[in-house]
């Protein structure tokens, strides 16, 4: 089992492979890749649907209006930002802030996946009807599940999966910003429950034996050696390593 400094530092090396991708059209629109930001060994994270256009400027999700409700809400249960991990189903902003098409959420579910599987949460919360269809891979809509746990396995992990109407669907309507802060004075108490019980993990499949290379002669294994010795005096890049603040990891 990964140590938490082993799993933060895997957790930056899925954020660098994520901030080249190409998967899907978003690449060509957005302004940088919202990777997530927060606490990289939260028991308690947030998912929600797509960066917006302030969240495209800076690279950090839920920084608008909808950030700052959700940092009142937490405030109210004793918590802020830096004790949770937020992302979203889609790294790049839709343009004109639409609703993210099902092959561009398909395109960044891996890295969503990977996410949940470093991170290690006990509760995830999802917000809005996206992130909550594609967690629970059915069609039933937020308004018929919100308030209600259940446990569910993503990818390698059991999680306590909570969902909650989206910050940004109760900034203007009193009665679901009602209803979202009922909902979300629970989260304490699913946390207390601590993790639920996990998969067994899954053994790989042990790879087939290479056949044993032939022997070779004086001559090429002399050649060889000289390629080698080459090919070792050849300078690499190496990419500047990833801060923590770079990534908004506390």
């Amino acid at each position: 089992m990964a140590t938490a400094h082993e799993r933060r530092e895997m957790l930056k090396s899925v954020y660098e492979e994520a901030q080249g991708c190409v998967a899907c059209p978003l690449h060509r629109t957005r302004t940088t890749v919202v990777f997530g930001s927060g606490n990289a060994d939260a028991d308690l994270m947030f998912i929600g649907e797509a960066p917006g256009a302030n969240e495209d400027r800076q690279g950090l999700p839920f920084v608008g209006q909808a950030g700052k409700l959700l940092e009142k809400l937490l405030g109210e249960i004793g918590l802020d930002r830096g004790d949770v991990f937020i992302a979203n189903t889609v790294k790049c902003r839709p343009p004109n802030n639409r609703d993210p098409h099902p092959h561009e959420i398909e395109s960044c579910h891996g890295y969503l996946r990977r996410q949940v599987a470093l991170i290690e949460p006990t509760v995830i919360c999802t917000l809005g009807n996206f992130s909550t269809k594609l967690l629970r891979e059915d069609t039933t809509g937020i308004s018929r599940l919100h308030g209600r746990e259940e446990v569910r396995t993503i990818g390698p992990r059991a999680v306590r999966l909570y969902p909650l109407y989206h910050p940004a669907a109760a900034l203007y309507t009193p009665s679901t910003l009602e209803t979202l802060r009922a909902d979300f004075h629970r989260i304490p108490e699913l946390l207390s429950l601590g993790a639920p019980p996990q998969p067994e993990p899954i053994e790989p499949v042990p790879e087939p034996a290479e056949p044993e290379p032939p022997p070779r002669s004086a001559e090429a294994a002399g050649a060889a050696a000289a390629d080698a010795a080459d090919a070792m005096d050849l300078p690499e890049a190496v990419a500047p390593p990833v801060a923590d603040a770079q990534l908004g990891l506390f």
